[in-house]
């Protein structure tokens, strides 16, 4: 069993190769979810193309789910876009913040900031930072941000617990955050539970639905809604990688059901600078 570090490191090389991809190689490698897919992290995206402030040299389709959509942002508001890839989040966000908000991304992979940083470079941006780090321990000061955003990113952190504390440290007073994630209900058979594919993908390190809502209780938020969810059905070609035929058909007519949710939640208005049992 790889320790949390070696996780990260494959975590960190895989999203290294993604962002040095052309983006024409990243659309060619997928079709589609319940059609064929040669990579499990592109099945889940949602379409970003309607929104405002859509940049197509900062979608590279790893996505869940449109946080940014359901965040509530306002024209001044401070974000933060916790593992912002190449910054697609970051430039949706910006539109909504106008030029007197401020944009940091955080993410620990170089080649995707280095993306990210050209990217808005390209768009004149200077209300739009990228920052490198880990998001367990965010290179952010306390009670600096009004929103934090995220699109499936805490499924691939070992230390869930952890994040939450640290986006409810970085949270103002009364801020709240909106976030895409991948859940469960039930059991993955353990030849997924166990396949680093799967976890890069963002599928094996996803933890039970009640768990997560829970977790986030636990640290002291409030308000917690659930405000889109969608099935994520992996196909069958990508199954047949890690399962015979018999175990797909037997997968399929379980219970065992694979979420992105949508989840907004707030940081009290009177609440100390950190989480209940951080400090």
């Amino acid at each position: 069993m790889a320790t949390d570090e070696q996780m990260k490191e494959i975590v960190r090389q895989k999203y290294s190769e993604i962002a040095l991809q052309d983006k024409a190689t990243n659309e060619s490698s997928c079709c589609g979810s319940g059609c064929c897919s040669t990579e499990v992290y592109h099945i889940m995206s949602d379409d970003y193309t309607s929104l405002e402030g859509y940049n197509p040299d900062a979608d590279l389709g790893l996505g869940c789910g449109l946080p940014t959509q359901f965040a509530k942002i306002k024209k001044g508001d401070t974000v933060i876009d916790l593992g912002s890839g190449a910054g697609n989040d970051c430039f949706v966000a910006r539109q909504e913040t106008g030029e007197s908000g401020k944009v940091i991304g955080i993410d620990f992979t170089p080649a995707m900031l280095e993306k990210a940083r050209a990217n808005a470079d390209k768009l004149g941006f200077n209300n739009v930072e990228f920052r490198q780090g880990d998001i367990e321990k965010m290179p952010v000061t306390a009670n600096v941000a009004d929103v934090v955003v995220s699109n499936c990113v805490l499924n691939l952190v070992p230390n869930k617990n952890g994040v939450v504390k640290e986006i409810f440290r970085v949270l103002k007073p009364g801020g709240h955050f909106s976030i895409s994630d991948v859940v469960l209900q039930g059991t993955l058979p353990e030849s997924i539970r166990g396949a680093a594919e799967m976890y890069v993908g963002c599928v094996s390190g996803a933890i039970q639905k009640q768990v997560y809502l829970e977790l986030i209780e636990t640290n002291g938020f409030q308000n917690i809604t659930v405000q889109k969810e969608k099935v994520i059905n992996i196909p069958n070609d990508l199954l047949s990688n890690y399962m015979s035929k018999e175990e797909i058909d037997a997968f399929r007519a379980g219970d065992t059901g694979i979420y992105s949710i949508t989840v907004y939640a707030e940081k009290p208005a009177d609440a100390a600078c950190c989480a209940p049992g951080c400090c």
